[in-house]
């Protein structure tokens, strides 16, 4: 969902959703800033207000945004690191349009859609691969991801914030373990945080079985209700089966064993 929010002479527009948003929120507080909602879109702009351009590397998070500072004039937009959210944009007569859909840019009077020839040939031949930063469309462009843009006077000026960086590994065997363990925990628990009851698919594969485990350990240290878990499941499905060196064997009997062992609610 796509929100608005304004205060003073700043207004966002922002999709996403701000995982450190208690760890900001205790800085802002810590420097006179009052906070008036649970939402984390008033968080989200605080910090930008706070921080300025330098707010990107101070969030947790999937996001796509945009602020309009109307002091000077100038347009700031961001995406964050791995590009979950989208964000598209164009620039007609000195006028920066932007969407998180690239359909919203054409329905703007003179923005028009004509097929950009090296898009067209990346998407029948690499696709859905594509270069970064383009699209189909002749003039539309997406903001790369861990990128930022300012838009002013003088142009549009982007800016990479964040690049993933290979090191060697010298940790031992069970360093390894406890530092992995420390940030599924983190990146699986700070994704809990929701308006809504939340749930988790249960394949009984490896990676949903770690999302489940993690997700139930937090609702019952915090006293929540139960977790659900969902599964689908196929008749004949285990007659069918056709092994493989991926899969060598059906996941079902995982399902039930995981559950039974986290005590989650199924389905």
């Amino acid at each position: 969902m796509i929100e608005k929010y304004s205060f003073g002479t700043y207004v966002i527009v922002y999709n996403g959703q701000i995982y450190n948003s208690k760890e900001l929120k205790k800085v802002l507080l810590k420097n006179d800033f009052s906070i008036n909602t649970h939402s984390d879109t008033e968080i989200l702009l605080k910090s930008y207000i706070y921080y300025g351009k330098d707010v990107v590397n101070h969030l947790n998070g999937i996001f796509a945004f945009a602020i309009w500072d109307t002091a000077k004039n100038e347009l700031f937009l961001a995406r964050d690191h791995f590009g979950v959210k989208p964000l598209f944009y164009t620039v007609l007569d000195d006028t920066l349009l932007f969407s998180s859909e690239i359909k919203a840019l054409f329905a703007y009077p003179g923005v028009e859609k004509i097929i950009d020839s090296q898009g067209i040939s990346e998407l029948f031949g690499i696709g859905p691969a594509h270069t970064p930063g383009t699209t189909v469309f002749k003039d539309i462009y997406e903001l790369k991801p861990a990128h930022f843009a300012i838009f002013n006077n003088s142009g549009l000026h982007i800016k990479r914030y964040w690049k993933l960086h290979s090191k060697e590994h010298t940790d031992s065997l069970g360093k390894t373990c406890e530092n992995l363990k420390y940030l599924l925990n983190d990146a699986i628990t700070r994704q809990l945080v929701s308006d809504m009851p939340l749930c988790t698919f249960l394949s009984g594969g490896l990676d949903s079985s770690i999302i489940t485990k993690f997700a139930s350990d937090y609702y019952k240290s915090n006293g929540f209700p139960t977790l659900d878990t969902y599964s689908i499941d196929y008749v004949d499905n285990d007659k069918n089966f056709v092994k493989s060196d991926f899969q060598p064997n059906s996941d079902s009997s995982y399902v039930d064993f995981i559950s039974k062992r986290l005590r989650n609610k199924s389905s």
